[in-house]
């Protein structure tokens, strides 16, 4: 939970661990190793957890605000039941900091806030539990909980506080880290677990001590959980870094003992839908808990249908328990596969850089047996088709495809798997014709037959294919390849635009299919001619760590123009760009430029904090790179010939200490054309 609301309060990631892993969009990210020693079986044989817990949360979406009451409490309950989400696995609902008054009784005891919760918990716990779910709470292993206003924590009166919660009827403890007076952390977890055991009820236990001491080395036989990073917030940036975070601990994950990489954000509005399908993906690849962290009440039907995706749910609540592992990871192009128990593979292809990318493995690279075919169901698109071994798909920026990949007999009743995709990135200058060139690949072992493919644009867009869009067979490994003429109207602003190519086919017994693949056109104009300031210019594509990135400015904080002067090592400058790590920033540059160059930097505004280093990327390749810098050092010059590239990307990684405070500065950035 975020209870301080300042960058450096709970958000500073485990540097060691994430070190080399918080890659930045569209880069080569390293291979994930996983841990060398494999953890001891966990000692909790108490039966609970046995997948990983699912439910609701309310800090992400309410914080201590007034609307975290018993009302929303008991409406987030029906709501569970209403919408189905009782149904598809979700059982807890959970209350979070800022239940309980600032002081206990004269007793010692907790006391419920009587305007909060009039009735008191164990009334909002029969209700809960009335409907079939279950009641979660939280308190800290501290003096005092984590928000700023102090509400009483458990250290020293975990019995105590463990026996109000088995009495009130709660099934779920969230055992925060703030306040701790500096008390050895395996003990003050040991010893509420011992607490929570003597109450004879069977609790849940969430040890949320953000990854500070490793958990997952020692906490098996005393947690059902533990958070293996700090606090997530509802950005991109947050969560591909807690995600890589997390990704290398598969070994210590299974039944009753989960790595967890905190709530979702899905709903809450700082990510597109792609992005949250990402999110929901890759938890429930990675074995996580689901906790939903978006208020339902005012959850679009998009959201919904994101959390109530049964197919990939499963994937999460898988039996066996596995957390799926990297199978590779190279430009931002990563393939993560997770065994289940009927033996099959749930595999992930997620792109985590800004444009569309292909990302292709194989049914042997993700442990499946050699076979002469093999079932291929895609858990977003709902629809089963036959590989002969192929698992590739064109994955549309930061999106990511989710498929289960089996030997099932049966094969040969499903279409076979096509793949589509396009040459190249789609650049085009408003006015002018643009040639892109289409494959429609079988990755069946069956041909696909009656194949037509079609391209469409914006409403206005000139699109016309200038060769043969359609074939009467494709054969397995061959593909019907397209070019089209694509043409923006003249005068369309710069910026991204949806392109939708579409394949229809038959399989050899006649099953119709159909598979659609969102593209993104990118409107650009030829880079300005002699030296221009990069603040100044547009850019194709920008992702950054925290908030935005901002022209001219330092980053600030989470909000657009929040920056101030650039300022490396006392020195201010009045152009560039302010970035947070991880970043990159793309620039069309038509193969019409010379030289990027820029002083780079920690910018001063996070005190001593910071380490970051700096790349420039021209058409993929690294042409140029600083090593790390400290907020301690002045400004580095840095340049790179970027003579015919069409694309450069300026990049900012982690200096290997965690993405906390990293600010830093593309100061004086120029571009010469």
């Amino acid at each position: 939970m975020r209870h301080l609301h300042t960058r450096t309060s709970r958000r500073r990631v485990l540097g060691a661990l994430a070190a080399g892993l918080l890659g930045t969009a569209g880069l080569a990210a390293p291979a994930v190793a996983a841990p060398a020693a494999q953890p001891a079986a966990p000692a909790l044989a108490d039966g609970l957890a046995l997948t990983p817990p699912m439910g609701f949360n309310n800090w992400n979406s309410t914080h201590c605000r007034a609307e975290f009451n018993e009302s929303m409490v008991k409406g987030i309950a029906d709501l569970f039941v209403d919408k189905g989400l009782k149904d598809a696995g979700y059982r807890y609902v959970n209350l979070d900091d800022c239940w309980a008054l600032p002081d206990r009784d004269a007793d010692g005891k907790l006391v419920p806030d009587p305007v909060r919760f009039p009735h008191g918990i164990k009334a909002v716990a029969d209700y809960v539990h009335s409907k079939g779910l279950k009641l979660g709470i939280y308190t800290s292993a501290g003096t005092k909980t984590c928000n700023s206003a102090g509400f009483p924590g458990a250290l020293g009166h975990e019995y105590s506080d463990a026996r109000q919660f088995a009495d009130w009827g709660v099934d779920y403890l969230k055992y925060d880290n703030c306040n701790n007076q500096g008390v050895d952390a395996r003990l003050r977890y040991t010893t509420m677990r011992d607490a929570l055991r003597a109450t004879g009820r069977p609790i849940v236990y969430s040890i949320c001590e953000w990854g500070q001491n490793k958990p997952w080395e020692w906490a098996s036989d005393v947690g059902h959980l533990w958070r293996t990073t700090g606090d997530i917030s509802d950005s991109w940036g947050s969560m591909l870094g807690i995600l890589k975070q997390n990704l290398p601990l598969a070994p210590y994950a299974g039944p009753g003992h989960w790595n967890d990489p905190d709530m979702l954000e899905v709903g809450n509005g700082g990510m597109t839908d792609t992005e949250y399908r990402s999110h929901f993906s890759m938890w429930s690849v990675m074995a996580a808990p689901l906790l939903i962290g978006s208020d339902l009440r005012k959850a679009s039907p998009a959201t919904f249908d994101i959390l109530d995706n049964k197919e990939v749910i499963a994937v999460d609540q898988d039996p066996l328990g596995e957390q799926g592992r990297v199978v590779s990871s190279e430009g931002g192009r990563w393939v993560v596969a997770k065994r289940m128990k009927d033996g099959s593979r749930a595999v992930a292809l997620f792109n985590e850089s800004g444009t569309a990318q292909r990302i292709a493995t194989t049914a042997r690279a993700v442990g499946l047996p050699r076979a002469p075919a093999y079932t291929l169901r895609d858990l977003w698109r709902h629809r089963a088709y036959n590989t002969a071994g192929s698992i590739a798909a064109t994955v549309p920026a930061h999106g990511t495809v989710l498929v289960r990949v089996g030997t099932d007999r049966r094969w040969a009743a499903h279409p076979p798997a096509v793949e589509l995709g396009v040459d190249g990135r789609p650049l085009t200058v408003a006015g002018k014709a643009t040639t892109l060139t289409s494959a429609v690949t079988d990755l069946g072992r069956t041909p696909a037959e009656h194949v037509s493919v079609r391209l469409r644009g914006p409403a206005g867009w000139t699109v016309r294919a200038t060769s043969p869009s359609a074939s009467a067979a494709v054969p397995t490994g061959r593909s019907l390849r397209t070019t089209w003429s694509v043409t923006a109207p003249p005068g369309t602003p710069t910026g991204s635009y949806d392109l939708t190519l579409r394949a229809a086919y038959r399989s050899p017994t006649g099953v119709r299919a159909a598979v659609t693949t969102a593209l993104t056109a990118s409107v650009v104009v030829p880079p300005p001619a002699g030296t221009s300031g990069l603040g100044d210019l547009p850019w194709l594509s920008a992702t950054n760590g925290y908030g935005p990135v901002e022209r001219n400015t330092s980053n600030g904080e989470s909000a657009a123009g929040d920056g101030h002067p650039l300022t490396i090592g006392g020195v201010v400058y009045g152009r560039g760009l302010g970035v947070h790590a991880p970043s990159a920033v793309e620039y069309y540059t038509g193969g019409a430029c010379e030289k990027v160059g820029a002083d780079v930097g920690v910018d001063d505004e996070k005190g001593a904090n910071g380490s970051v280093a700096f790349e420039i990327w021209a058409d993929g390749t690294e042409v140029a790179s600083t090593g790390v810098l400290t907020n301690a050092m002045p400004a580095q010059p840095i340049t790179a010939d970027v003579t015919g590239a069409q694309v450069v990307r300026l990049v900012v990684t982690d200096g290997g200490d965690g993405i906390d405070s990293d600010h830093a500065d593309w100061a004086d950035a120029q571009l010469t054309c």
